[in-house]
C-alpha cells in the first residue's frame, strides 16, 4: 500500500517536471526564435502565462530591432558618427535578445528593464 503511495507521487513530481521543462522550452523558442517564436507561443501555449510573458518581450525585441534597421539604415550614411550609433544600437539590441533566451531558461519571470514597460502593455 505504501508503496503504491510512494509512485503515485514520484509520478506525479514527475509530472510536474516534465510540465515545468515544456514551459521553459516553449519560453526560449518565444525568446529566441523572435517574431515566428512568439507566433508559436501565442498558438500552442497561449494559456501559459511564462511562456506569454517571454514571447510579449521577444515580441518587442523584434519592433524595437526591425525600427532601429530602418533608422539605422538612414543614420549610418553620416561619417564616423552614424556608424557608431548604428554598431552600438544593434549590439545593445543584441544583449537584449541574449538577456531574454538566458532569462526565459531560468525557470523565472525576469524582465529586461527597458522592455518591460512596452511588454506589459500588450494584451492577449
Amino acid at each position: 500500500m505504501a508503496q503504491k503511495k510512494r509512485k503515485k507521487e514520484t509520478e506525479k513530481k514527475v509530472q510536474k517536471n516534465n510540465n515545468s521543462d515544456d514551459k521553459i522550452i516553449f519560453a526560449f523558442l518565444a525568446a529566441f526564435l523572435s517574431i515566428i517564436g512568439f507566433l508559436i507561443a501565442l498558438i500552442l501555449k497561449k494559456d501559459d502565462k511564462y511562456v506569454i510573458f517571454y514571447a510579449k518581450q521577444s515580441l518587442v525585441i523584434f519592433v524595437i530591432g526591425a525600427i532601429a534597421g530602418i533608422l539605422g539604415n538612414a543614420i549610418k550614411f553620416l561619417p564616423i558618427i552614424g556608424t557608431i550609433i548604428y554598431g552600438a544600437l544593434f549590439i545593445l539590441i543584441f544583449i537584449a535578445w541574449f538577456l531574454s533566451w538566458i532569462y526565459a531558461l531560468s525557470g523565472k519571470e525576469k524582465t529586461i528593464p527597458i522592455i518591460r514597460y512596452w511588454a506589459e502593455k500588450i494584451n492577449l
